[in-house]
This record gives structure tokens, sequence and C-alpha cells, in this order.
């Protein structure tokens, strides 16, 4: 008869679990007597005592030491599970629009990490319920704490993001306090030190922080650190052709040629733009001597007209002509030319001097924000709604608005979603009418009151890379009228 106790009970490890072999053949864990008896009673051996030496021995501790807190390791389970699998889902809904449908590699990239760093979250949290039960799994801890690291640097940064602006957001009460809970489930994790059931946990925690340092370094260069980008090239070109005397009416017809071409790598949506014929007249007279000459140049600064001329002053412009060339929202592809004929009339005893023409062509590049096109291409007509009316909540500026305009409004986002979740709305907004400037922005605003912030205005103009051209071109009325006969007196 083998003198050898049959039931084998090893000390409790550090959690309070104890380890159970049967006739020399491991028989699981069990973390109370009642749990003992259960395992005992399933493999075939319900009536043994466990009080008896000659049946049962007990390395370390008697059978009266149960140091498992049965309460607490299921809350810090549950904890730990739930904050795992809140932070992954966020990680993933935030990174899967940018993984999905960024329009650089390098926002793909980052979507696409954070979509991996939401798996490896939820399969902590999976793993969670091992790590705090038998933990079959030898590498249950380590994945657990790798995924609570990524929760504290994913939330990190979304927080960094937060603070440039302080605006409040319905994600702001997602990652704070699952940043919280990140910073309190690292501590708990490395004092444990949650790697040790590896084979070789030294390697793996010297691997570990390199990993995650450089993968904290690459997230938050790519979303931090906004590189230079290609620069935008646009050729405008507005030419005068021809005139043509009309048959029937006392009119001249002047084709205007216009064409636009994106020379750059970017495609941009088109903003706002606009065409505008003006027509000049002026005094004439002999010689002007120096000082009427400057005094009439700084009477021009005044009008927003930088000319002057010796024996020219007294310039009046009127708007002969106004038009566009695209609609707001157009995209404009990389490499894309399109040419325009815009005809317009002037009288035949024309009392203008000099006919010109402005184009002005509003863009943002595309790979810095998205504009939802379908709404932004529905005008608003000012005189019909006066909330989207420009004098009235935009601008001080009368000038700026002299008239009651088209207004086009619409959500705009940027590229990289990690800032659209840390970001108030933002809007972009338009105005167009045939006599005055374009008016444009890109603010919160959202015509529920209040103005235009100018300086916020400002700044994100310039983070979604919006700018403006301008093409100008000026002939002469007797250049137009050579090639008509004169009218007979």
């Amino acid at each position: 008869m083998n003198s050898r106790p049959w039931v084998v009970v090893e000390a409790p490890d550090d959690r309070g679990l104890r380890r159970v072999t049967v006739g020399g053949c491991a028989a699981g864990s069990v973390w109370s007597l009642r749990e003992l008896r259960r395992l005992l009673a399933r493999l075939g051996h319900p009536d043994v005592d466990v009080e008896d030496p000659a049946s049962v021995c007990w390395h370390g501790e008697d059978s009266a030491t149960w140091p498992d807190r049965p309460v607490r390791r299921r809350a810090t389970m549950a904890a730990m599970a739930a904050g795992l699998l809140a932070s992954g889902v966020l990680s993933a809904l935030i990174g899967w629009p940018d993984a999905s449908g960024a329009l650089t590699f390098a926002q793909r990239i980052v979507g696409a990490a954070l979509v991996l760093f939401g798996v490896v979250q939820i399969a902590g949290a999976a793993l969670a319920l091992d790590h705090w039960g038998r933990r079959e799994y030898r590498a249950s801890g380590a994945v657990v704490l790798l995924g609570v690291f990524i929760a504290l640097a994913t939330d990190s940064l979304f927080f960094l993001l937060w603070l440039e602006e302080k605006e409040v957001t319905p994600y702001l009460f997602a990652f704070v306090p699952l940043g919280c809970w990140a910073v309190w489930a690292f501590i708990l994790l490395v004092r444990e030190k949650a790697w040790k059931g590896l084979p070789h946990p030294g390697r793996f925690v010297a691997g570990f922080y390199a990993t995650a340092l450089l993968s904290a370094v690459s997230l938050a260069y790519s979303t931090l650190y906004q590189p230079a980008t290609a620069p935008l090239r646009f050729t405008l070109n507005a030419e005068f052709g021809r005139a043509r005397q009309d048959r029937s009416q006392p009119y001249i017809h002047v084709p205007l040629k216009l064409s636009v071409k994106n020379t750059g790598d970017v495609s941009v949506y088109v903003i706002v733009n606009d065409v505008s014929v003006y027509g000049r007249t002026a005094r004439y007279s002999g010689n002007v001597s120096k000082e009427s000459f400057v005094r009439a140049w700084e009477e021009s600064l005044g009008g927003n007209e930088e000319e002057a001329e010796r024996h020219v002053d007294g310039f009046i412009f009127k708007t002969l002509s106004s038009t566009r060339l695209y609609e707001p929202g157009d995209v404009l592809e990389a490499g894309q030319e399109d040419t325009f004929v815009h005809v317009f009339q002037i009288p035949r005893d024309v009392s203008y001097d000099l006919i010109n023409v402005d184009v002005q062509f509003t863009y943002m590049r595309k790979d810095r924000g998205r504009i939802d096109v379908e709404q932004y291409r529905k005008p608003h007509q000012s005189w019909r709604h006066p909330r989207f009316a420009c004098r009235a909540v935009v601008v001080d500026d009368v000038d700026k608005c002299p008239v009651d305009p088209l207004t086009y409004h619409a959500r705009v986002r940027h590229n990289n979603n990690l800032v659209n979740v840390t970001r108030a709305p933002l809007y972009v907004t338009a105005f167009w009418a045939p006599i005055g400037p374009p008016v444009y922005s890109i603010s919160s605003f959202h015509f529920t009151g209040g103005r235009i912030d100018e300086a916020a205005d400002k700044r994100e103009l310039k983070k979604f890379g919006i700018s403006t051209r301008h093409a100008k071109a000026e002939v002469s009325a007797a250049e137009l009228l050579r090639f008509i006969p004169a009218a007979p007196r």
C-alpha cells in the first residue's frame, strides 16, 4: 500500500487559489474548502475525509487557510473587464472612420492602429475573466496589462487633444472617466506583476515597454504634428474675346473666356467663387502736378482701388455682370482643368473707358477636411429666411454684405477623427451676392444666435487649408469697340 497521501493541496498563491493534485495528476484549483469537496466529488471521491492526513496532504497551510476574498476579486474582475470593453469599443469607433475613409495614408494608418488597439482591449476584457479566475491561460495577465496600457495611452492622447480648445463634446464624458479608470487599472496590474505567468517575463516587459513607447511616439507624431503637405497650385486665366454687335438691340455682346486648372496634387472643395465684371469711368485732365498726382493716389486708397494715373482720376467702378464658375461644394480634382465662356453686354454708346474682370476662387483642401456636400449645395435665400442674413448675424461691416445674399451652410469635419471627437461641431458658411465680394467662414457658428469669433475663425481657416486665388484682366472700351461700326448720328 502506498504511504504517500492520495490528495495534495498546495499552499495558496497570491490570490488565495490552491492547486490540487489527485494521485499525482493535476486535478484543478480551488478557492475554498467547499470547492475542494465539489472537485473530489466530480472525480468520484465524495467520501474523502479532508482532515485525515492519510488521505489529504496540506502543503504550506492547513484546511482552515483560504485567503480568497470573492466579493473583492469579482468586483475587480468586473471593473477591469468593463473598462477594457468600453475603452476598446471607443477606440474602434473613433478609428474606424479614418481606417476606412481617410484620404491620406498616414491617417489611415492611425485609424487602423486605433481599431487594432480596440481589438486588443476587447481581447483583454475577455481574458480578464481568466486572469481573476483560475488562470488557465498563462498569457492572460500580460494581454490584460497590454490592453490597459493602450487604454491609458489613447485616453491620455484624447485628453491632450481636448486641452487645445477645451470644448465640451459628448466624447469628453467617455474618455475622461476611462482615463481615470486606466490609471487605477495600470497601477493595480503593475503591483501584482501581471506578466509573471509568461515563460520569459523579463523579455516581455522589455519588449512591451519598447513597443509601447514606439507606438505612442508614432501615434502622437501622426496625430499631434501635422507635417507640411504638398502645396496647392492653381492657374486662373481670364481673357476678353471679340465683341459683337446685337442686330436688334443697341448693345454689344462681349465674350469672356475663363479657365481654371488645379495643377497641384491635392483635390479641393469649392467653398465659394465669383466672377465680376466692372466698367470704369474716370475724369481726364491735362498736365497734373506731382502733388495732385500723389493726392489722387491717396484718395484712390480710400476707395480700395490702388491706382494712380497722372492724367486720370475720379475712378468710379460699376458692376456690369456677376456670375459663378462652380457651385459651392463642387470638387476640383488634382489635375482637373475647366474652361468657361461667359458673355456680358454693354451699351453701344458705352461711357466706360475700361472694362475689368475680377475672378475669385476660394477652396478647401480635401486632405484637411470633409464637407457635408449635399447640405452645403442647398442655398438659403436670406431675403426669405432672415436668420441666414449676412448683415444680421455674421459681420458688422455692412460693406461686406451690401445686399441680401444666398447663404450656404453645412457641417465640416477634420480628416483626422481624433480631432473631431475632441472638438465642438464646426460649420462652413459662405455668402454670395451679385454685388460685393463673397464672405466665408469656418467656426462653431450655427445660426442660433451670436456672431462668429473672428480669431477662432482665422485659426480654423488655416487648419482646414482654406485659401483664395484671384485673377484679374482689363481691356479698354476702345479696344472692344474697334470692330464695331460707329452708331449713326
